[in-house]
């Protein structure tokens, strides 16, 4: 097999699991990519059937890959997955941290505390963990990259509070990782994307409204400069980038990957 862009790498991929829907989601897709450019894989998710189904993916690729149920909401559990990597692979090059939830977010007056705890526990504090407990590996070896997954709602309006607020805590935490750890040869950067068709954003809201996925999609897409949604291959070949050698000299960026909705919302 020809070498790739990642050959040789190995990659934690939190969040990896391919959730039920019509489109691929960003976990499964990156996954995908990152094995076709040649990294062997960790994949991690907390729902142990779709994770299943990205590692089925994926071993199509011939490239090694391990996999492990987790809650990153837990500490013991994020360093499990560094532990689990070391033990299986020796190294730990890329983090990926595919994570996000913003069901049952509300408008501020309105939100229950539990609320607000689940999500930035998931959100801000799981990654924040993840991040935490990969770093000594990466100073260790004098190198690594971390690839946070934020969102442009970040950076923009939106009619609730929680996921915002700890979307905003992603860029500069990641911002921060980034300096930090510059002088042991770490990157961190963090992708921003749009409105992009993957099952968590289609399908969900769909069964939510009672009305068919179409809808769903032409709405989104009529907010889009580009007139269209992303893809999470769109997400994914921007991951590939900036875990990929090629990008050795980017780290605390906030990458927007969304049609240039960000600036149409500006």
């Amino acid at each position: 097999m020809s070498s790739g862009r990642l050959q040789g790498k190995v990659a934690i991929i939190v969040g990896a699991g391919q959730q039920p829907g019509e489109s691929v989601g960003n976990g499964r897709a990156t996954a995908e990519r990152f094995a076709q450019e040649g990294a062997s894989l960790l994949l991690v998710d907390i729902q142990a059937d779709w994770l299943a189904d990205t590692v089925k993916a994926v071993q199509a690729y011939g490239h090694p890959v391990a996999s492990l149920v987790a809650d990153i909401t837990q500490e013991a559990a994020c360093e499990s997955i560094m532990t689990t990597c070391i033990e299986r692979f020796g190294r730990i090059d890329i983090l990926h941290n595919n994570v996000g939830a913003s069901k049952g977010d509300r408008k501020t007056a309105d939100l229950p505390m539990d609320m607000w705890d689940r999500i930035m526990g998931m959100n801000l504090r799981g990654m924040f963990m993840t991040c935490k407990h990969a770093l000594p590996h990466m100073v260790r070896q004098k190198s690594g990259c971390i690839i946070n997954i934020s969102s442009t709602a970040s950076m923009a309006a939106r009619p609730t509070v929680t996921y915002k607020t700890s979307k905003a805590g992603v860029n500069a935490l990641t911002q921060h990782i980034a300096v930090e750890n510059a002088p042991h040869g770490i990157r961190a950067n963090a992708i921003l994307p749009g409105l992009i068709d993957t099952p968590m954003a289609i399908n969900r809201r769909a069964q939510e409204r009672g009305v068919d996925a179409s809808v769903i999609r032409a709405e989104r897409n009529a907010l889009i400069p580009m007139g269209f949604m992303g893809s999470a291959w769109d997400v994914a070949n921007a991951a590939v980038f900036l875990a990929s050698d090629e990008a050795r000299y980017i780290s605390g960026v906030l990458l927007p990957v969304d049609g240039a909705l960000l600036q149409k919302r500006g």
